[in-house]
């Protein structure tokens, strides 16, 4: 379920990617690149700074294949998009939560310290998003909008917290994807964010 869940985020984020970069007006190589490194950009750092070469998605072609498939599935339903959007959000938040367990997993096995550990997870959530808005030339949404990131470091410490009461792994697991999930959706439907600073 681990593993499906994952292939389904990467499926989102590279949908995700795809029809930000049609919004742009990019050609269809661009769309594809855009498409690409939403899906992986976040783990592809995490693995470059815990020094975990070749990155995940060279070991395994599994998540290449799925990333094209999302790019063609973008391109072949983008006039219907109005209509998958909710889809789409509710595939993002769940590989959202799993990301950010997978980062935080990953920081784990490297033995590092919690905090580096829930920095690796909210990378590996949000990273991706990131570089996709800016190659798209706009101010990434995780710094502007919804408290996308703040939600990946709450779901870290709930983890850790939790991870302190010998939990069965499965329970940890789904306790805390489901936080990042029930807070991510009250984060949106009750249009949650964090305060911008004035320049005045």
């Amino acid at each position: 379920m681990f593993h499906l869940l994952d292939i389904i985020g990467t499926m989102a984020f590279a949908m995700s990617g795809a029809l930000t970069a049609m919004h742009k007006k990019l050609d269809p190589f661009g769309v594809f690149i855009i498409a690409f490194v939403t899906a992986v950009g976040g783990g592809t750092l995490r693995d470059v700074l815990i020094g975990r070469t070749p990155v995940g998605w060279m070991r395994d072609m599994q998540y290449v294949y799925v990333i094209i498939l999302g790019f063609f599935l973008a391109i072949l339903f983008r006039k219907r998009f109005d209509k998958l959007r909710t889809s789409l959000f509710l595939f993002d938040t769940i590989g959202l939560g799993v990301f950010t367990l997978i980062g935080l997993e990953r920081g784990l096995i490297t033995g590092l310290h919690p905090a580096i550990c829930i920095a690796l997870g909210t990378m590996t959530a949000c990273f991706g998003g990131v570089i996709r808005d800016i190659l798209c030339n706009e101010i990434p949404n995780v710094f502007r909008e919804e408290i996308y990131a703040t939600i990946c470091i709450l779901g870290g410490i709930v983890f850790f917290g939790l991870r302190k009461l010998n939990l069965n792994d499965d329970i940890l697991y789904l306790v805390t994807s489901l936080v990042i999930i029930v807070v991510r959706l009250m984060a949106v439907k009750y249009k949650w964010h964090l305060k911008a600073f004035d320049h005045k």
